[in-house]
């Protein structure tokens, strides 16, 4: 226990130890230590001090000294954390392991997504406190979100709370249900734009199905005759646009263009082939499309319209996997195999006319009646 010693003033003041701090020079360098080749740490302390005349002083002052120990204690222990010191401390963990979009989506959802459970201890976590937050998250944001969230708490209890179950219900996932582009849109989007930056990413997209990081990664040098290499994606971080490798080892592909779409990057000599802000491009497409006249839909859409058009003309689900750089067909299946309302009256009619010939042919050699 510390023991507090009396001033010069006449007051009592006991100090205590508080944690390390790096010590740097003037320009904020470290300070390297010549024998541990390391940086070099000060200790830093507390100090509590007391007015109070005598014993009633000392007693005073070392009474402040030891409730600070016990909290600082306190506050070490895992299950006394908050939810949000949980969170914060999971990421800080993570942040060398995890790509930049992910920590910005793990930041995001404590920013924004925990507000209800945050201030509550793990140690006093119920069951009902976490379905009510789930139930409340669950009004504003989609099921997607909500599992993204509830995902992320799991991996934080588990980590610090690893005896800790939680049996909650979360709402039940939605089908894609936005509008896939047509043919016909596609061309009028292409010709609205034409010449334009915009032009550039919209066709890499509609005709080679690239997400948008991977158009915003590509280089003149990722040109080869009539293929495409997709090598690097980029995406919005924590601090901004940041460059990291493709979403998947599946990502990392070669897709064949057709010609009218490489001619398109002619004039380009090297350094990026799309010169606009990832950022300008989702701000601006619906804008566009409003102008065109054209239903609205999102740039990711784009994929969907590639798929979509790739299933209806009987491509094997390989090669679409592989020319959009799908992991697996789960994704491709649950999402990207939009309808398109143009090629889905086209069957429709296939079918009807189908079971119009049976019945006619029914109706032709039925017995007459007597």
């Amino acid at each position: 226990m510390a023991t507090a010693k009396k001033l010069p003033s006449g007051s009592w003041r006991c100090l205590v130890f508080s944690h390390y701090e790096n010590v740097v020079d003037k320009d904020g360098k470290p300070v390297i230590d010549p024998k541990t080749k390391k940086q070099k740490q000060k200790r830093i302390y507390e100090s509590f001090t007391s007015d109070l005349p005598g014993k009633r002083g000392k007693q005073s002052a070392e009474a402040q000294a030891a409730q600070f120990l016990a909290e600082k204690d306190r506050k070490k222990r895992p299950e006394n954390w908050t939810v949000k010191e949980a969170f914060t401390n999971y990421i800080k963990l993570k942040e060398n392991v995890l790509s930049e979009t992910t920590l910005r989506g793990y930041e995001t959802i404590v920013r924004n997504q925990i507000k209800q459970i945050e201030n509550i201890s793990l140690r006093k976590l119920s069951q009902e406190d976490v379905q009510a937050w789930v139930n409340a998250i669950s009004i504003k944001l989609s099921p997607k979100t909500v599992k993204n969230a509830y995902g992320l708490f799991t991996a934080v209890i588990g980590m610090y709370s690893p005896g800790t179950m939680f049996r909650v219900t979360l709402p039940a996932p939605k089908n894609f249900d936005g509008y896939v582009p047509s043919d016909e849109d596609i061309e009028k989007l292409i010709k609205y734009i034409e010449g334009t930056e915009m032009e550039k990413a919209v066709l890499l997209a509609a005709f080679g199905s690239l997400r948008r990081g991977e158009v915003f990664g590509l280089t003149k040098e990722d040109i080869t005759g009539n293929s495409i290499r997709i090598r690097e994606t980029r995406v919005r971080g924590r601090k901004g646009i940041v460059t990291k490798g493709p979403k998947t080892q599946s990502s990392c592909r070669h897709v064949i263009m057709p010609e009218f779409v490489i001619r398109k990057f002619d004039d380009i000599e090297s350094g990026p082939l799309v010169k606009m802000h990832p950022e300008d491009l989702s701000k601006n497409f619906k804008k566009v499309l409003r102008s065109a006249g054209i239903p609205e839909f999102r740039y990711h859409d784009l994929r969907h319209y590639t798929a979509s058009i790739m299933h209806a003309l009987n491509i094997p689900d390989q090669y679409i996997m592989k020319r959009g750089g799908w992991k697996s067909d789960k994704v491709l299946k649950k999402v990207y195999r939009g309808t398109i309302e143009s090629e889905e009256k086209k069957f429709t009619d296939k079918i009807n006319e189908h079971f119009t010939q049976i019945m006619q042919h029914d109706m032709q050699h039925e017995p007459k009646k007597a």
